[in-house]
């Protein structure tokens, strides 16, 4: 079972950090939606949109991300712990993943290195995120800080 922390301190921060990450990527979706309306759904045009290089099936996918962030964001439970942890890692994988195919006619959705290492970025921090923002009841926070700083856990610390 792996031990995250349960009604971090810091949550509201994180959860603050998430919404405005999803908020950058909706404006960025709808501001590159507005560039490239009209254009092939996959073009490879040179369309720039907040620094980073779009089609329009970027900024329509986009777009739901960002939405998709922003509720997560906005929600008390632990809906916005797994929307965090998911996006994190779909971040991190696609930005690999498209890194592999830059300069290729496989590059679908017309990223460049700049694209790579902000969805790179993203996908970090809104993995952090997810590891720091669950919520539970306070005998299971009380008791996951027990098991933090048993005598047990404090002389493994001290190896």
């Amino acid at each position: 079972m792996p031990h995250f922390p349960i009604n971090h301190p810091a949550r509201p921060f994180y959860r603050v950090l998430s919404g405005l990450i999803g908020l950058y990527i909706l404006i960025f979706g709808v501001w590159g939606t507005a560039l490239t309306w009209g254009q092939p759904l996959f073009g490879r045009n040179g369309d720039w949109a907040l620094g980073l290089r779009t089609n329009l099936a970027f900024s329509l996918v986009s777009i739901v991300f960002g939405a998709v962030l922003i509720v997560g964001a906005s929600r008390r439970g632990n809906l916005g712990h797994y929307m965090n942890l998911t996006a994190g890692v779909v971040f991190l994988v696609t930005s690999i993943l498209l890194m592999s195919v830059l300069q290729t006619d496989a590059n679908f959705l017309n990223f460049s290195m700049s694209t790579v290492v902000v969805s790179m970025i993203f996908g970090l921090v809104l993995l952090g995120t997810g590891l720091y923002d669950k919520v539970g009841p306070h005998e299971d926070a009380e008791a996951e800080r027990n098991r933090r700083y048993h005598p047990v856990a404090e002389i493994h610390r001290r190896r």
